[in-house]
């Protein structure tokens, strides 16, 4: 994809509504310059923000570019029940956030605890939702108060 905002956006919707994965996982368009609107469009779509994954991500990176580090905006979040992390482009950026973050978060093995286990619970909650909607949009609060007694 073009760094632009709506394209993103527009894909990043297409991938939310699909059942057939849970974790979106995008690299590039994470800088400073005037094309790198790839943050701008994850911020658009998500419902939560996993600040300890740039916060994180950045702290691994100063350790190997010092206070470049400041310059990436990587970011993630949680949107329905997908994970979205954004990654800066460079091939090395990528791995260090796959070998020191994502590998570990995206482990059921993981202790003490993970993202994986999240999964269901938010699957569970997706599926409330629609079933309610699909009633009628007065039934929302009903069904996700009958979630949180589970």
């Amino acid at each position: 994809l073009k760094d632009n905002v709506e394209d993103i956006k527009s894909k990043l919707l297409e991938l939310i509504n699909s059942d057939n994965h849970n974790v979106i996982i995008l690299s590039g368009g994470t800088g400073l310059t005037g094309r790198d609107s790839t943050p701008e469009a994850v911020k658009a779509v998500i419902k939560k923000e996993i600040p300890g994954f740039g916060e994180i991500f950045r702290m691994i990176s100063y350790d190997k570019i010092a206070t470049s580090s400041l310059q990436s905006r990587a970011i993630a979040g949680l949107a329905d029940d997908k994970f979205i992390f954004a990654l800066p482009g460079s091939p090395g950026a990528c791995k260090d956030a796959w070998d020191n973050i994502l590998v570990h978060q995206l482990n059921s093995d993981t202790k003490p605890c993970n993202l994986v286990e999240l999964i269901p619970r938010l699957r569970e909650r997706r599926r409330l939702r629609r079933q309610a909607v699909r009633r009628g949009s007065g039934l929302v609060v009903e069904a996700e108060q009958e979630h949180r007694l589970r």
